[in-house]
Protein backbone atom coordinates (compact mmCIF):
# COMPACT_ATOMS: atom_id res chain seq x y z
CA UNK A 1 0.00 0.00 0.00
CA UNK A 2 1.13 3.29 -0.98
CA UNK A 3 -0.28 6.98 0.34
CA UNK A 4 -0.02 10.47 -1.60
CA UNK A 5 -0.63 13.60 -1.13
CA UNK A 6 -2.15 15.22 -4.22
CA UNK A 7 -2.24 19.07 -3.62
CA UNK A 8 -3.88 20.12 -7.15
CA UNK A 9 -5.87 18.41 -10.21
CA UNK A 10 -2.84 19.07 -12.74
CA UNK A 11 -0.85 16.50 -9.95
CA UNK A 12 -4.07 14.28 -10.34
CA UNK A 13 -3.72 14.24 -13.97
CA UNK A 14 0.13 13.69 -13.85
CA UNK A 15 -0.42 11.05 -11.34
CA UNK A 16 -3.01 9.53 -13.86
CA UNK A 17 -0.38 9.71 -16.87
CA UNK A 18 2.14 7.61 -14.68
CA UNK A 19 -0.15 5.25 -13.81
CA UNK A 20 -2.14 4.58 -17.08
CA UNK A 21 1.36 5.04 -19.34
CA UNK A 22 2.44 1.41 -17.75
CA UNK A 23 -1.24 -0.26 -17.92
CA UNK A 24 -1.87 -3.21 -20.14
CA UNK A 25 -5.11 -5.00 -21.58
CA UNK A 26 -6.81 -6.27 -18.54
CA UNK A 27 -5.71 -4.20 -16.07
CA UNK A 28 -8.97 -3.35 -13.66
CA UNK A 29 -8.48 -0.49 -11.15
CA UNK A 30 -11.28 0.30 -8.90
CA UNK A 31 -11.69 4.20 -7.65
CA UNK A 32 -13.40 5.27 -4.47
CA UNK A 33 -14.19 8.48 -2.67
CA UNK A 34 -16.85 11.10 -2.31
CA UNK A 35 -18.28 13.06 -4.99
CA UNK A 36 -15.69 15.66 -6.22
CA UNK A 37 -12.74 13.59 -4.85
CA UNK A 38 -11.05 13.84 -8.34
CA UNK A 39 -11.83 10.24 -9.31
CA UNK A 40 -12.77 11.56 -12.79
CA UNK A 41 -9.97 13.74 -12.62
CA UNK A 42 -7.52 10.19 -12.05
CA UNK A 43 -9.43 8.81 -14.95
CA UNK A 44 -8.83 12.06 -17.24
CA UNK A 45 -4.70 11.23 -16.62
CA UNK A 46 -5.27 7.72 -17.08
CA UNK A 47 -6.32 8.37 -20.75
CA UNK A 48 -3.72 10.77 -21.54
CA UNK A 49 -1.15 8.22 -20.32
CA UNK A 50 -3.15 5.41 -22.85
CA UNK A 51 -2.95 7.56 -25.77
CA UNK A 52 -6.68 8.72 -25.38
CA UNK A 53 -7.17 11.94 -27.54
CA UNK A 54 -10.60 12.84 -26.87
CA UNK A 55 -12.02 14.69 -23.72
CA UNK A 56 -12.66 12.31 -20.46
CA UNK A 57 -15.97 12.97 -18.71
CA UNK A 58 -18.03 10.75 -15.71
CA UNK A 59 -20.00 7.96 -17.18
CA UNK A 60 -22.55 8.73 -13.82
CA UNK A 61 -25.45 8.70 -16.28
CA UNK A 62 -24.54 6.22 -18.99
CA UNK A 63 -22.83 3.59 -16.49
CA UNK A 64 -19.98 2.72 -19.32
CA UNK A 65 -17.90 5.21 -21.67
CA UNK A 66 -14.91 3.65 -24.05
CA UNK A 67 -11.81 5.46 -25.31
CA UNK A 68 -9.52 4.26 -27.82
CA UNK A 69 -6.33 4.80 -27.30
CA UNK A 70 -2.98 2.84 -27.98
CA UNK A 71 -5.08 0.67 -25.42
CA UNK A 72 -8.81 0.88 -25.14
CA UNK A 73 -10.50 2.46 -21.94
CA UNK A 74 -13.12 1.74 -20.40
CA UNK A 75 -14.83 3.93 -18.61
CA UNK A 76 -17.73 2.58 -15.64
CA UNK A 77 -19.44 4.63 -12.96
CA UNK A 78 -21.56 2.40 -10.66
CA UNK A 79 -22.64 5.13 -8.38
CA UNK A 80 -26.39 4.44 -9.30
CA UNK A 81 -26.46 0.77 -9.31
CA UNK A 82 -28.33 -1.44 -5.88
CA UNK A 83 -28.63 -4.24 -7.41
CA UNK A 84 -25.32 -6.85 -8.27
CA UNK A 85 -28.27 -8.35 -11.24
CA UNK A 86 -28.03 -4.74 -12.90
CA UNK A 87 -24.03 -5.40 -13.69
CA UNK A 88 -24.85 -7.96 -16.74
CA UNK A 89 -26.19 -5.27 -18.52
CA UNK A 90 -22.52 -4.33 -18.92
CA UNK A 91 -20.79 -7.81 -19.60
CA UNK A 92 -17.97 -6.93 -16.94
CA UNK A 93 -15.93 -10.02 -17.80
CA UNK A 94 -15.49 -9.43 -21.03
CA UNK A 95 -14.88 -5.57 -20.86
CA UNK A 96 -11.45 -7.03 -19.00
CA UNK A 97 -10.59 -8.62 -22.59
CA UNK A 98 -10.99 -5.46 -24.14
CA UNK A 99 -8.47 -2.71 -22.66
CA UNK A 100 -7.89 -1.38 -19.15
CA UNK A 101 -10.91 -0.53 -16.85
CA UNK A 102 -11.73 1.92 -14.46
CA UNK A 103 -14.50 1.90 -12.31
CA UNK A 104 -15.65 4.70 -10.17
CA UNK A 105 -18.03 3.60 -7.49
CA UNK A 106 -17.02 -0.17 -7.80
CA UNK A 107 -18.46 -2.48 -4.49
CA UNK A 108 -21.12 -4.42 -6.68
CA UNK A 109 -18.38 -5.29 -9.07
CA UNK A 110 -15.15 -5.65 -6.71
CA UNK A 111 -17.32 -8.83 -5.39
CA UNK A 112 -18.39 -10.33 -8.56
CA UNK A 113 -14.70 -10.41 -10.13
CA UNK A 114 -12.89 -13.52 -9.23
CA UNK A 115 -9.54 -11.50 -10.19
CA UNK A 116 -6.62 -9.10 -9.28
CA UNK A 117 -7.14 -5.01 -9.62
CA UNK A 118 -5.24 -2.12 -7.98
CA UNK A 119 -7.59 -0.28 -6.10
CA UNK A 120 -7.47 3.65 -5.30
CA UNK A 121 -9.04 5.34 -2.36
CA UNK A 122 -9.26 9.07 -2.81
CA UNK A 123 -9.87 11.76 0.15
CA UNK A 124 -10.21 15.03 0.57
CA UNK A 125 -7.69 16.84 2.53
CA UNK A 126 -10.19 19.69 4.47
CA UNK A 127 -7.72 21.58 5.63
CA UNK A 128 -6.06 21.84 2.54
CA UNK A 129 -7.87 21.26 -0.16
CA UNK A 130 -5.67 18.47 -1.42
CA UNK A 131 -6.18 14.58 -1.75
CA UNK A 132 -4.47 11.91 0.24
CA UNK A 133 -4.56 8.92 -2.63
CA UNK A 134 -4.59 5.52 -1.44
CA UNK A 135 -3.31 2.98 -3.88
CA UNK A 136 -3.86 -1.01 -2.45
CA UNK A 137 -2.47 -3.55 -4.78
CA UNK A 138 -4.07 -6.74 -4.93
CA UNK A 139 -2.38 -9.62 -6.33
CA UNK A 140 1.16 -9.55 -8.00
CA UNK A 141 0.86 -7.69 -10.96
CA UNK A 142 -0.50 -4.60 -9.39
CA UNK A 143 2.52 -5.04 -6.53
CA UNK A 144 5.01 -4.79 -9.42
CA UNK A 145 3.30 -1.87 -11.31
CA UNK A 146 3.34 0.72 -7.84
CA UNK A 147 7.28 -0.82 -7.68
CA UNK A 148 7.70 0.11 -11.40
CA UNK A 149 6.16 3.45 -11.03
CA UNK A 150 8.31 4.04 -7.73
CA UNK A 151 5.33 4.74 -6.10
CA UNK A 152 6.10 2.14 -3.10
Amino acid sequence: MMELYIATDKEMIRLGERLGSKLKTGDLLFLFGDLGAGKTTLTKGIATGLGVEEPVTSPTFQLKKTYDGNITLNHLDLYRLDNPMELEILDPDELLDEGVTVVEWGELLKDRLQTDYLEIRIDIEMESGGRKVTLMPFGDRYCRLLEELKLC
